[in-house]
């Protein structure tokens, strides 16, 4: 039966030849995505359009939203979205509406 510490020593060698073989894909890939990007004359564009998000064009999370409330008094905004500021909080909402 292996010890705790045999155990250990094997990880350690096992995570040093997994890291060396991901550093050899890695460059492989590169190599291979250079050679197509030259064959076919590929720019940054063509490989990733501007306006597009991974999840295939949903708006980006925290994404800016146009307000729909203003405080007369302050000129402060509130888009709609998450706790209600105090200026607004109890209040009939149509009298603040942008």
């Amino acid at each position: 039966m292996t010890t705790y510490k045999e155990l250990l020593k094997q990880r350690e060698a096992l995570e040093a030849q997994i890291n060396d073989a991901r550093q050899r894909e890695l460059s492989d890939a590169i190599t291979r995505v250079r050679t197509l990007i030259e064959e076919f004359g590929l720019t940054a564009e063509d490989v990733f359009p501007a306006g597009r998000t991974r999840t295939g064009g949903s708006p980006a999370k925290g994404s800016k939203v146009a307000a729909k409330y203003r405080d007369p008094a302050t000129g402060a905004t509130w888009t709609g979205r998450g706790k209600a500021p105090k200026w607004i909080q109890g209040e009939d909402r149509s009298k603040f509406a942008i």
